[in-house]
C-alpha cells in the first residue's frame, strides 16, 4: 500500500489534480481569430510583407484574420489608454485566439515600433488578461545572413504574456532578395518554412482554443484573493 504524501502546505481545496475527464470534448466550430503584427513603418516593410503573406496562408488554411496597422500608435505612456489606435490594439488583443508576430532586426533586438505594441497591452484589462492561453507564431525579417536574435526574445515576450508560443518558427534572411515588385514572396525554402509555421499555428489554435481556461488555471491564483490578484498583475506602483 503507497504511504499517504504528507504537504502539510498545500491547500487541497484548490488543488485539482488533472485528469483527462476535465478536457473539454466538443470542439468551436467558427474560424479560428489570427491577429498579426508586425514592426516597420517603412514604406516597403518586409516584415509587413511576411505578415501579409502569412495572412493569406491562415485565410487558406480557413483563419479569420486581421492585421494592426502601427502606424499612428503613440510611444507608450505618451499618451492614455484612450487613444483610438490603443483602443483598436487592445480589441483585438481580446478578439483573437492566436497571433502572429514578425519584426525586423535592428542592433540585434526587435525593433521599438514593435515592442511598443507589446508594451500597450497590459497583463490585466478590466480583469481579463488579454493575451492568456492564446497560441503565438514568431518570426522575424533579417537585412543580412539568418539571425534569431529577435524570435529568441520574440518567444521570451510571449511567455511574460502567458501565451503557447508554438514550436516553429521563421527567420528570413536578406528578406530584399524574397519578393517581387508586387511585395508577393518568391519561391523559397523561406516561404515553405512560413507555410509550415502557419500551418502548425492553425492545429495549435483548434486544438488549444476551447482549452484555453483550463490550461492556464494555476494553483497559486486560486489561493489567492481577487484583489491580491489585482494588485500584483497591475504592479501600478513601477
Amino acid at each position: 500500500m503507497t504511504a499517504k504524501i504528507a504537504l502539510p502546505n498545500l491547500e487541497q481545496s484548490q488543488c485539482h489534480v488533472p485528469t483527462s475527464g476535465d478536457f473539454k470534448l466538443n470542439f468551436s466550430a467558427h474560424k479560428p481569430k489570427i491577429l498579426l503584427l508586425y514592426g516597420s513603418l517603412r514604406e516597403r516593410s518586409y516584415s509587413k510583407l511576411v505578415i501579409e503573406e502569412s495572412a493569406r496562408l491562415l485565410t487558406h488554411f480557413g483563419a479569420e484574420v486581421k492585421i494592426f496597422d502601427p502606424q499612428g500608435l503613440p510611444q507608450t505612456d505618451s499618451e492614455d489608454e484612450s487613444h483610438p489606435k490603443v483602443q483598436e490594439l487592445r480589441d483585438l488583443m481580446l478578439w483573437s485566439e492566436g497571433q502572429v508576430w514578425c519584426s525586423p532586426e535592428r542592433h540585434g533586438a526587435m525593433t521599438s515600433v514593435f515592442k511598443n505594441q507589446i508594451d500597450w497591452v497590459p497583463l490585466n484589462l478590466g480583469g481579463v488578461r488579454p493575451t492568456q492561453g492564446k497560441t503565438l507564431a514568431v518570426m522575424q525579417v533579417c537585412g543580412g545572413s539568418q539571425s534569431f536574435n529577435v524570435v529568441n526574445q520574440l518567444r521570451v515576450l510571449g511567455r511574460w504574456m502567458r501565451m503557447v508560443t508554438i514550436p516553429n518558427q521563421s527567420s528570413v534572411a536578406k528578406a530584399y532578395l524574397e519578393f517581387d515588385e508586387d511585395g508577393r514572396m518568391k519561391p523559397s525554402a523561406f516561404y515553405n518554412r512560413i507555410v509550415d509555421v502557419m500551418e502548425e499555428l492553425i492545429k495549435f489554435t483548434l486544438l488549444l482554443r476551447d482549452q484555453k481556461d483550463y490550461f492556464v488555471d494555476r494553483y497559486s491564483e486560486r489561493v489567492e484573493s481577487a484583489e491580491q490578484v489585482s494588485e500584483r498583475v497591475n504592479q501600478r506602483s513601477i
